[in-house]
């Protein structure tokens, strides 16, 4: 083998270990009890999660987040396609050690405190029991519940039962986390903390996939997100990219007075104004999820068109501070 071809091996075996999570011609229908088609939950998903990044998977209820999330743990069976954990397929209950999983309603007993739900939990996984207390005292300090390790769970609030659950998710240190409206029921701060920790979760180099219906949330925290609709994947990419309105220019611009606000680069210099930023603006989330999900339902069985996509494009904004 030669030395290309050996350096092209190396780079397609890196390339494909960064891939955490992969879906192909994912499908899930269900059936009725005499084996009719119900609903096709999910239609021929194509996904790809890299190793370190923040993927949010957004839709509308019935769009199939649950399912696609259901079928990454293993615990439902594709109809067509197939989904790859750690290159490992999803019914591979292998992956399980190097996973932890937040689901939306926790189910955790609750007459046990925290201390002893995370010891529960621990236990499970084998973990030594010196690892074991040093992780579980490590986890509730992380996520804020240090006073109350000591108290029963059926005394903690909706928000503080998010914090347990999602200590209990990080219990065996996974490499991939996954999310189902991990900020329900947090009050603002509690919202911004469970963010941040989020955050810190990429930082360490972990894998973070989530779901949420609170799309501030997510364009606050995710590098890319995948929007489904019907079933149907809609649109996919960066969030930065999404955002961008590409036909639009802005200008931000100090020291200018009220006459040099209307003119463009070479005025800005010849007024020896100080150029601070000059790029694309972006819309928010919120408005290019609702877009997507209305031009799904006018063109059915399509990819959303997302206006402003050409880069060629050109126009002019100018703001002063």
């Amino acid at each position: 083998m030669s030395e290309a071809t050996s350096a092209e091996t190396a780079g397609a075996e890196t390339a494909s270990s960064e891939i955490v999570v992969q879906t192909r011609a994912l499908s899930k229908v269900y059936r009725d009890f005499w084996g009719r088609q119900k609903v096709r939950a999910l239609k021929s998903l194509d996904l790809e999660v890299r190793k370190g990044e923040v993927f949010g998977l957004l839709g509308p209820n019935g769009s199939g987040k649950t399912t696609t999330i259901k079928l990454l743990l293993g615990l439902l069976f594709p109809t067509e396609g197939e989904a790859l954990l750690f290159g490992k397929d999803s019914s591979d209950v292998s992956k399980n050690e190097r996973l932890g999983y937040l689901p939306e309603e926790s189910y955790l007993y609750r007459f046990l405190n925290a201390e002893e739900t995370l010891d529960f939990y621990g236990r499970l996984f084998d973990m030594p029991a010196d690892v074991r207390e040093q992780r579980i005292d490590e986890l509730i300090k992380m996520v804020g519940l240090d006073r109350a390790r000591k108290r029963q769970l059926q005394e903690y609030s909706k928000g503080m039962t998010r914090r347990i659950g999602l200590a209990q998710a990080l219990i065996n240190n996974p490499e991939l986390i996954l999310l189902d409206e991990p900020t329900s029921g947090l009050d603002p701060i509690g919202t911004r903390e469970m963010k941040d920790m989020i955050l810190r979760l990429k930082a360490e180099g972990k894998t973070v996939v989530m779901c949420s219906h609170l799309l501030a949330d997510v364009q606050d925290v995710c590098d890319r997100i995948a929007i489904l609709h019907q079933g149907e994947l809609k649109e996919l990419g960066r969030v930065d990219t999404l955002l961008t309105v590409a036909d639009v220019t802005q200008l931000r611009a100090k020291g200018l007075t009220g006459e040099c606000q209307q003119e463009l680069r070479d005025v800005i210099a010849r007024h020896h104004g100080e150029l601070l930023e000059m790029n694309n603006p972006t819309t928010t989330l919120e408005d290019l999820f609702l877009k997507i999900v209305r031009d799904s339902e006018a063109r059915p069985g399509r990819r959303a068109s997302i206006e402003g996509a050409d880069d060629n494009k050109t126009g002019g904004v100018a703001t002063a501070d």
